[in-house]
């Protein structure tokens, strides 16, 4: 299996890592209690080396960043949010197949490979 291309996301590095990207973000909020999340995680972990270089997938832990999900309203866990320009551009709550999270990956690049 490729190497993990997740990158880990706090309320310290948010701004930086994902309102001042110069490309797509997608964050996934996840916690620990939540059973959904960690098969989430994994998948999306699967499919981080499709969208190199094209879109950063990043987590953060809710639990321990509580300013960043509270901020952008998170309240259920897993929630995928989507971010272009600094800007919530949609999102996923609760857990998805990996056929839907690969759809969804690639419509938050698409702009992006026709401009």
């Amino acid at each position: 299996m490729p190497e993990s291309t997740l990158i880990t996301i706090t309320d310290d590095t948010f701004d930086e890592l994902v309102l001042r990207a110069r490309q797509p973000v997608v964050v996934d909020f996840w916690a620990t209690w939540c059973p959904p999340c960690g098969p989430m995680s994994r998948v999306l972990a699967e499919l981080a080396p499709e969208f190199q270089g094209r879109l950063t997938i990043g987590t953060l832990d809710a639990d321990e960043n509580p300013v960043t999900t509270r901020n952008h309203g998170v309240l259920a866990m897993p929630t995928l949010l989507f971010f272009s320009g600094g800007v919530v551009t949609s999102s996923i709550v609760g857990a998805r197949p990996k056929s839907v999270l690969r759809a969804a990956l690639g419509n938050a690049v698409t702009p992006y490979v026709n401009s």
